[in-house]
């Protein structure tokens, strides 16, 4: 934090810290160089700024036809109830286990680098979906200079390894690296109401923080996977929770959306209007210890202005009781929202 900024600054910095659309990240960047103070100790935090500006004005403004950045987007705009980054070394099998989970066209070759730019796929869980977004391996010999920007929308991050290759160990060491030097950091510990980098505190508002599934892939090619977990975790002393899949045979891949959901603290709500039944099917979603304010804003942002109360049948003492804007929803609330 630069030193004598303002409130507007700091408030400016917080929303920035917490936003996850380009666009709106975008508003809190410009509001952040308009408030901040014009001296010696803040010029380093000013170029930065303008700096993520520039970068997000041209993701935004897309791809130029003929000129130097045509090609895909390299900033994945979120969607469904949380981003999810695929992170790894070369053939980790990375891309394969995004085809399995999505049903998506990502690039799963057996040479390393296939996968060239973000490929984002909506992977179902229940009757919600999150967005998993397969990322370019990490590795010194394939910089990725944008990897820092693809990864501020993202609300966690799967490590996906091969552990039964001899030489993942130094290679994801080199990824944690790569992506420090970013200031992108990954993190074993997971927020009790779910989020990302919004939930640690840093003195570096530009630095990511992604809590972290290592998920340990090609486990139908070796009977026990909990034993090199054991080595991976003495000799890099990362402790990441830990997940053993195969996206060839399937194994352990019904466990990733549950875990996921459960502690990115998903929370799903249904709407109804009055004297008709809920649409079961549809969920909005929301993240743990949210309110009823919070739904009203994804369902019409004219609905939470004028919001006055709403009824809700699942976790009230009895169906149909009238709450206020700020009562706490959780996972399966049905809403009737009331208006003025």
């Amino acid at each position: 934090m630069p030193a004598n900024v303002t409130p507007a600054y700091k408030a400016a910095e917080a929303a920035f810290r917490k936003a996850r659309d380009p666009q709106e990240r975008l508003e809190c960047l410009r509001e952040m160089y308009r408030t901040i103070p014009k001296h010696k100790g803040t010029e380093h935090i000013r170029a930065d700024i303008k700096t993520r500006m520039k970068e997000l004005n041209e993701t935004l403004a897309g791809p130029k036809k003929g000129g130097a950045r045509s090609g895909p987007a390299t900033v994945i705009r979120p969607d469904g109830a949380g981003q999810v980054a695929l992170l790894g070394p070369p053939n980790s099998g990375k891309s394969a286990l995004h085809r399995r989970l999505t049903g998506s066209h990502s690039p799963s070759e057996s040479y390393p680098f296939a996968t060239q730019h973000p490929q984002p796929g909506m992977m179902p869980v229940d009757d919600i979906y999150l967005q998993l977004v397969d990322l370019p391996s990490v590795a010194p010999e394939h910089p990725i200079p944008w990897i820092a920007n693809a990864l501020q929308p993202a609300d966690c991050c799967l490590l996906v390894a091969d552990l039964t290759h001899a030489g993942t160990i130094d290679r994801i060491t080199d990824l944690h690296k790569l992506l420090a030097e970013r200031q992108v950091h990954l993190v074993d510990r997971w927020p009790k109401h779910g989020g990302s980098s919004a939930a640690i505190e840093d003195p570096d508002p530009f630095a990511v923080y992604l809590p972290t599934l290592l998920v340990v892939n090609k486990i139908d090619l070796e009977g026990s996977y909990r034993d090199d977990v054991e080595v991976f975790e003495e000799l890099t002393g990362y402790t990441y929770p830990f997940i053993g899949v195969s996206a060839v045979t399937g194994e352990g891949l019904g466990e990733l959306g549950t875990w996921l959901t459960d502690h990115l603290g998903v929370v799903r709500v249904y709407t109804k209007v009055p004297g008709r039944d809920a649409d079961m099917s549809r969920p909005f979603t929301v993240r743990r210890g949210d309110t009823v304010e919070h739904v009203a804003r994804l369902v019409h942002k004219d609905v939470a202005s004028t919001l006055r109360y709403a009824r809700v049948w699942g976790t009230a003492s009895f169906d149909g009781q009238q709450v206020g804007p700020d009562h706490e929803v959780v996972d399966g609330d049905v809403l009737e929202l009331h208006t003025s």
